[in-house]
């Protein structure tokens, strides 16, 4: 598809708008925070100021060939309904919210939503490190862990949409708790959540003098603890962040072992900002884990890598995201009305 594409991120800090080019180049690009402590009906007109914002200022000619408008959202969401399920970081009140039917009601124009890393996987399989690859997955950590997989050039969703959250495997047995009520999984381990849980707790027993002083420093105290202040005292050599930074990167490499013997990929694009500090350094720990531990041939294939599109990778998404699913019908045959007052069901 030649027809360019409005696009919206939304995200636990902002919401961000962008028209979207056949080549995936962004224009009239806005941003403002998501005000999801003054609940649902904010973080919606927010998101719809956003796009008009950006739909008024695109190019001239831009506005009458818009194909459509494609929704980056963190999940669960349905993207069959359209239906953002239950994000734990848009407010305590944001519950089975019809987003993609409001701002089709709102713009005018056909609406999809898709789970955030997988608008990203799309992003980089037609504009970035995946390009020209059927076979691969996007892995990003960050604050989370999250996933998304690609088979045979096509999103592997599963029937409720929730297929490829691999930071919610399973690395240690008596692992800590998870923020989804697991217990050991990968986002439990490796993630920046993850990380400055585990600092707070060295400051709390004493056992780590860099992350105190940092504790102390701050008009944050504790607060101010986060997976940059535990990369730091690595380099400091402060003995609990080389701990904890090396625990995180032999549970990320056990985990994309398992990945290779699991899916079978071509490429493994690995992306997020602690992925993004600390690159070869969280990289080649799971190169050398996936030629040790999984299956010779699929790990004589894969290859890790970086992604190239950036902070902008599910704007960009948004572009394939509607192309593929604009002349599809089943993509928008399941939603509900807006004034029945329940959640859509998936038909």
């Amino acid at each position: 598809m030649q027809r360019p594409v409005l696009a919206l991120d939304l995200g636990g800090t902002q919401v961000r708008a962008a028209v979207i080019q056949a080549d995936g180049s962004r224009v009239a690009r806005h941003a403002t925070n998501t005000p999801s402590a003054e609940g649902p009906e904010a973080v919606i007109r927010a998101c719809i100021d956003t796009l008009q914002a950006a739909r008024a200022d695109a190019p001239g000619g831009v506005d009458a060939d818009l194909a459509g408008i494609g929704v980056s959202s963190p999940g669960p969401v349905n993207p069959w309904t359209g239906v953002i399920v239950s994000p734990p970081n848009l407010g305590p009140e944001f519950h089975h919210i019809p987003m993609a039917a409001r701002l089709e009601a709102a713009l005018g124009l056909p609406t999809y939503l898709e789970r955030d890393t997988n608008v990203a996987a799309l992003g980089e399989q037609a504009f970035g490190a995946a390009r020209g690859v059927d076979d691969f997955l996007y892995v990003t950590v960050s604050t989370g862990v999250g996933g998304a997989i690609v088979s045979n050039g096509h999103l592997i969703l599963g029937p409720d949409g929730t297929a490829g959250e691999l930071g919610h495997v399973s690395i240690e047995l008596d692992g800590p708790q998870c923020g989804c009520g697991g217990r050991g999984h990968l986002e439990a381990i490796s993630s920046g959540v993850a990380l400055a849980r585990d600092a707070r707790e060295a400051v709390a027993r004493g056992t780590s003098p860099f992350l105190a002083a940092r504790a102390a420093a701050s008009p944050d105290g504790l607060d101010a603890l986060d997976a940059r202040a535990v990369a730091e005292g690595e380099a400091a050599h402060d003995d609990v962040c080389m701990r904890l930074m090396d625990h995180a990167r032999r549970a990320f490499a056990m985990a994309c072992a398992g990945f290779v013997n699991t899916f079978n990929p071509d490429l493994i694009v690995i992306g997020g900002s602690i992925a993004e500090h600390q690159g070869d350094r969280l990289l080649d720990p799971a190169r050398a884990e996936i030629k040790r531990g999984s299956f010779a041939t699929p790990a004589a294939r894969v290859r890790l890598v970086a992604p190239i599109l950036g902070p902008d990778v599910s704007l960009a998404g948004a572009q394939p995201l509607v192309a593929g699913r604009l002349s599809d019908a089943r993509w928008r045959g399941g939603r509900a009305p807006l004034d029945t007052g329940g959640p859509p069901v998936r038909p």
